[in-house]
């Protein structure tokens, strides 16, 4: 590089100095919201090329999943921003996954479904409820 050009600094992410916990549950979040596309991908699969009870049902139930990955995708962006306020919707969808993950795996015993949203939506609680992830939220 020649001297005469200075170099510009390095643009910081928007996550650097947002604790390790917080990053670990944008993670999971981000997860938690590609495992919902793919449940409204095949609800929309069955519905075409099945014959389901009830189309509007399973049309919904796939508009659902679809809007509760954008509200997971948007709490996730929010927290990586440091906004303090996206915290609230991320906890509120993990403590509605608690129930689904629970009668999945112990109820219908669908342990292969159940488990990963149950392990995950623990995770998230924890995560968000740990003394550095709490200090970093509650600065604002």
């Amino acid at each position: 590089m020649p001297k005469d050009r200075e170099r510009l600094p390095e643009p910081e992410p928007e996550s650097q100095g947002l604790a390790l916990e917080l990053r670990l549950a944008v993670v999971l979040l981000g997860v938690q919201a590609l495992g919902l596309v793919v449940a409204a991908g095949v609800l929309l699969e069955k519905t075409i090329l099945g014959h389901p009870d009830s189309y509007p049902a399973a049309l919904l139930g796939a508009a659902l999943a679809l809007g509760g990955a954008a509200l997971l995708v948007a709490a996730a962006r929010g927290i990586l921003r440091g906004s303090s306020a996206a915290r609230s919707p991320a906890i509120v969808m993990e403590l509605l996954a608690l129930p689904v993950g629970y009668s999945l795996a112990f109820q219908a015993g669908l342990v292969g479904y159940g488990a990963p949203i149950l392990l995950s939506a623990v995770g998230v609680l924890y995560l968000f409820f740990t003394p550095a992830a709490r200090a970093a939220l509650d600065r604002e």
